[in-house]
């Protein structure tokens, strides 16, 4: 799906998305911004790289970060859930991940994201990926399935 198809689907809809970034820093809101006119359903961005940003932004405890890791599932969910705490957005998608060169752990791999995908009233949806290539093809990767998760919220 197109970010331009994604933002008339939340258009009609007549909703508004926040996003919350770490992994991408700010790619997938601008690839939502890249279209003309997409203030009216783009409510708010957070780019939350490092620990202290998500605690200090978003809410995101900081002894879940240290229990499970800022790459985690528990993670993109509180970063999707305090997303949607922060603002009026009634969608709000998280992601958090490797994006490599370094920083895998075991267990970790390079290319391992979560996306985490929050709606106002519903269970908070969490995603597991494993996307190969270098750093930017991770990047662009996470960018497309949150473009695409994003999409399958309205389906």
């Amino acid at each position: 799906m197109s970010a331009a198809g994604l933002l008339d689907l939340y258009r009609r809809a007549g909703l508004r998305i926040a996003t919350a970034e770490s992994c991408t820093g700010g790619l997938l809101t601008g690839r939502l911004t890249d279209v003309a006119g997409s203030s009216d359903v783009v409510e708010r961005g957070f780019v939350t790289y490092s620990n202290a940003s998500k605690t200090e932004l978003l809410g995101v405890p900081a002894a879940l970060i240290e229990k499970h890791g800022a790459v985690s599932a528990q993670v993109a969910r509180a970063m999707a859930e305090g997303a949607l705490a922060h603002g009026p957005a009634e969608v709000a998608i998280a992601v958090t991940g490797l994006a490599g060169p370094g920083g895998a752990t075991p267990g970790r791999p390079v290319g391992l994201v979560y996306l985490a995908l929050a709606r106002r009233g519903r269970e908070t949806a969490v995603e597991r990926h494993q996307f190969p290539g270098d750093r930017a093809a991770v990047r662009e990767a996470t960018v497309d399935c949150a473009i695409e998760l994003l999409g399958s919220a309205l389906a």
